[in-house]
Parts: C-alpha cells; structure tokens; sequence
C-alpha cells in the first residue's frame, strides 16, 4: 500500500503596522523572533519619523531567524496591513499591533486552530495596565467578541490567506477597517477564540483618561452601527485621542 506522505505544516506570517514605534518595537520584534516560531515577519511602515525604520534595519542585517521584512506604504492602518499582506506567502496571516506581546506558544495555537478546521479568529486580551478598571474593560472586551463574532485589532487578529483574498482584505477605511472586515469573515465561518491571553498595552487608556477613552469608543462604535461614515469617525477619533 502506498501511503501519502504528511501535509507540510500550515505557516504563518505576522503582519506588524508600524508608525512611530521605536519605544516598543524592539521589544516586540525580538519576541516574535527568539520566543514564537512564525514563518515570516512583515514590518509595514506608514512613514515613520523616529528610529523605527532603524531598529528593524539593524535586525534585518543581524543573524535572525526569520529575518524580519520591511515594506513601506502610506499611513493608516488598513493600507498598512493590506501592504503587508500582500507581500506575505504564508498560509495564515496574524495581524498584531506593535505594542502587542503575544502569549507563549502563539504561532502553535494559530497553526492547530486553522488544522481544526478554523478560517479565522483572534485572542483574548489583557491590558497591560495595573488600574482595577482594567480588569474590566478587558473582560467587557472578551465578553463582546464572543458574543458579536467581532474582534478588533488589538486582539491579534488571524485568517487564513485564502479566506483574506477571497474576500478583498481589509477595505481602504481611516477606522472601523477591523470590525468592518471581521463583519464578512463572519459570513465564511464563526472566529476560532482563542484563551492566550495576549497582552496589549493600555497607553491609550492612560494617556486620555480610562473613563473618557471608553466613553469615546462606545461612542464611535454606536455612530458607526448607526451609519455614520468612517471618515468622519476618524476625524473624531484623532481630534480627542
């Protein structure tokens, strides 16, 4: 009898947006390259005007596995991530934030999820800040993706290559580009969630206020079931974050 040799296993590509990250994205790149096994890391750079281009050069002409790539676009994160896959030839892509830290084991997780079956899916996350409200707002996150189906993009979002070109990718949005696109991926299949937790910071929260950064996002989420057009959303977004 002739047996058939094993599938090669599935590979995976990260897809890292990246402007203005020098603060963190050291960090974050030498975690994807000496603790996780991914298959390919793809920087995509919306213009950056501090030392991050640098940082991933300096890697790039080190002795690293794999050697990160780096792929310029114009800014925004949508445009950023679609460069990026775009240029990916791995089997799944996972779009991750650059000041993102992925749980252990990550690109295992991914590559069993997908051999079980899943088109896609995303993690559940835990913000890095110590406030007691974080806590909470984690949870209240967790609990509405499993509930909606709807991941947004710092929850390390994951798809198949297959499934992300046969429906278009991310659409060109200055916001919402994240729920926009997990509102079709629905359509194909119900999200792989995934425990990690995958930890991802709380700058936004700090910086602006925690009451007043959930206060905006319920807001422009609202505005855009409602209809309202991004655009505008991200004028919003920018003028009060």
């Amino acid at each position: 009898m002739i047996q058939t040799p094993p599938a090669p296993p599935l590979t995976v590509a990260v897809v890292l947006p990246v402007l203005n990250e020098a603060a963190h994205l050291d960090d974050s790149l030498s975690e994807l390259i000496e603790i996780q096994h991914f298959d390919e890391i793809i920087v995509v750079d919306g213009g950056s005007t501090d030392a991050s281009m640098e940082i991933v050069c300096k890697l790039m002409s080190s002795d690293v596995e794999p050697v990160p790539q780096l792929i310029q676009s114009p800014p925004g994160r949508a445009e950023q991530m679609r460069a990026g896959a775009q240029a990916a030839s791995s089997d799944i892509l996972l779009f991750l934030h650059a000041d993102s830290t992925l749980p252990s084991g990550a690109a295992e997780d991914i590559r069993d999820a997908v051999e079980r079956g899943g088109l896609w899916g995303r993690f559940d996350v835990r913000l890095s800040g110590r406030h007691f409200l974080f806590r909470l707002i984690e949870r209240l996150m967790n609990w509405r993706a499993r509930l909606t189906g709807i991941a947004t993009g710092d929850q390390g979002l994951f798809v198949r290559r297959d499934i992300y070109s046969v429906l278009g990718g991310f659409a060109s949005l200055p916001l919402m580009e994240d729920i926009e696109f997990c509102a079709r991926l629905k359509s194909v299949g119900k999200p792989a969630c995934l425990r990690g937790p995958l930890i991802t910071s709380s700058r936004r929260w700090e910086k602006n206020g925690i009451v007043r950064t959930i206060l905006l996002m319920w807001s422009l989420r609202f505005f855009y079931w409602l209809g309202v057009s991004p655009a505008r959303l991200a004028r919003r977004y920018y003028q009060q974050s």
